[in-house]
């Protein structure tokens, strides 16, 4: 499968690969090899596209809900459209079963077949999209992590699987940044969660700090969720810093890329701080020279640790 021509996108799959430069850490960036930049915007593309599902943010025009064989009068119900992607899902691990009907998953395939790749971190992410549409709270911590072990865990597993680095080690350290970076996308993105009826911040921890939904509504944020949302910044730099060890775990080109993942969780929990913990009128987001700023630091702590 080494020579394989990757399939060229179309107009839904390009809209979808582009939102890459949105995210607070490097997907494929330039210094990696072609062909680990090639398999990381393979596995970017399924994950973005299955998240859009979930979140109805699909490209206008109906062509992904056409490509998964979902008739235009069923296209808003988001089930049925994630039961028809992991429909599609299933054929790239089993070709002989015919091509997957979509692009992205089309560009997935060799991806999958090069490494031996295992569905289960896929079906994670597909799962958790699911959940998105069946639970709009989450009563304690603890439960949230178990989402996180669906919505977050399952990419940094990937990452691992394709440059042939993983260890029982290397995936505890993954997963704890992994969930720190969704815990740290949730905490950017609480009103427009709570736009969409979703609150990922614990309700046990609501509790705590007598913060209610209205207080989450309103267009600025009170002292009650302010002292909320450090609460939680707290808890997700912790489980980065039980994380950042990763990095001087591997070398070379995977120790920078990995440093811009770690990098970027740290910087956007710097900008959520420097924003005073108001996320409300918007996510807080980091800039550039920050995420710079960081990687240079997780880099320097992973030299003194090797």
């Amino acid at each position: 499968m080494k020579g394989t021509r990757q399939e060229r996108p179309d107009d839904s799959s390009r809209t979808t690969l582009g939102k890459a430069a949105d995210e607070n850490f490097p997907v494929a960036p330039f210094f990696l090899p072609r062909a680990w930049r090639e398999d990381l915007m393979a596995v970017y593309g399924f994950a973005r596209l299955v998240d859009d599902i979930g979140d109805g943010d699909l490209a206008p025009g109906g062509a992904d809900a056409a490509h998964l064989g979902v008739p235009p009068e069923r296209a808003a119900d988001r089930l049925v459209l994630l039961d028809a992607f992991e429909a599609d899902l299933k054929r790239v691990f089993a070709p002989g079963d015919g091509p997957a009907h979509h692009p992205l998953l089309r560009a997935l395939g060799p991806t999958v077949a090069r490494h031996r790749l295992d569905p289960a971190p896929f079906l994670g992410l597909v799962a958790a999209n699911r959940q998105d549409q069946l639970v709009r709270r989450y009563e304690s911590y603890d439960d949230l992590l178990a989402y996180c072990e669906l919505s977050a865990n399952p990419v940094g597993r990937l990452v691992l699987a394709l440059t042939g680095t993983a260890t029982p080690e290397r995936i505890r350290r993954s997963d704890a940044i992994c969930t720190a970076l969704q815990i740290v996308e949730h905490l950017q993105d609480v009103a427009e969660d709570l736009g969409r009826d979703r609150i990922y911040l614990p309700a046990e921890d609501l509790d705590r700090f007598h913060v209610t939904e209205d207080d989450l509504a309103r267009p600025t944020a009170g002292a009650s969720v302010r002292a909320l949302i450090a609460f939680e910044a707290d808890r997700a730099r912790g489980l980065l810093d039980a994380g950042a060890p990763l990095v001087g775990s591997v070398h070379g080109r995977l120790r920078l890329l990995l440093a811009g993942f770690t990098a970027g969780g740290y910087a956007a929990l710097d900008a959520i701080a420097d924003a005073g913990y108001d996320v409300l009128p918007g996510p807080p987001k980091a800039a550039k020279t920050s995420v710079m700023r960081r990687a240079g630091a997780v880099l320097l702590a992973a030299r003194r640790e090797g």
